[in-house]
């Protein structure tokens, strides 16, 4: 077989690109829903609340309004909410958690800021300015049953239609990643603390 020459590779190659852009033109034309979606980032790798972070960003980008509540991650400082505290007139930030269970070792306490949280999350919900409300960590209440499932599965069936909600944490409850429109697990295949690398500024918070 002869070998192709560089302008008939070329050749093959746009017109293989032009078949596959109508094809993902046609379909495109097919997708004219726009509705607020559930997403939720869960499983054992990391980036679960960067992704949301990240989601909040652009929604910022766009001027639309934010709201987070951050379930566990209370108890100190992270870069993030430094950032977004330079946008007080499109974030909302509350850091409600007291750490994780193995540190409060007192279940009707985490119980307690467990329920506070999640009513802040119902406020925002209901609360026609926000576009994009993100629930940080809840996947990780749910898994301790600090709050009722159902309760949080009735909110987001009764959500605005053009609202966004987003809920992070490992070990999503069967039931939640059935009601979500969006789901998506991180794989942890390496992490630096299984070396003895501590968690790092700009990295982990």
């Amino acid at each position: 077989m002869a070998q192709l020459t560089e302008d008939e590779r070329d050749a093959r190659h746009a017109e293989k690109m032009r078949k596959k852009k109508a094809a993902r033109d046609k379909i495109l034309a097919t997708k004219t829903q726009e509705r607020g979606l559930v997403i939720v980032h869960t499983g054992k790798g990391k980036g679960k609340s960067t992704a949301a972070i990240g989601l909040a960003v652009r929604a910022i980008g766009h001027g639309m309004r934010v709201g987070i509540v951050q379930f566990v991650k209370g108890v100190w400082e992270t870069g993030e909410r430094d950032v977004l505290a330079k946008f007080p007139d499109l974030v909302t930030i509350k850091a409600m958690g007291e750490g994780f269970t193995w540190d409060t070792q007192d279940r009707q306490r985490d119980i307690a800021a467990a329920r506070q949280a999640w009513e802040s999350v119902k406020a925002m919900m209901a609360d026609a300015s926000y576009h994009m409300v993100i629930a940080d960590e809840l996947n990780i209440v749910l898994r301790y049953d600090y709050l009722p499932l159902d309760e949080v599965l009735e909110v987001l069936a009764h959500k605005r239609a053009d609202l966004h909600v987003v809920i992070t944490g490992r070990n999503a409850k069967p039931e939640l990643i059935e009601r979500a429109d969006l789901v998506t697990e991180m794989t942890q295949v390496k992490h630096p603390f299984r070396s003895g690398v501590k968690a790092q500024v700009g990295i982990e918070f």
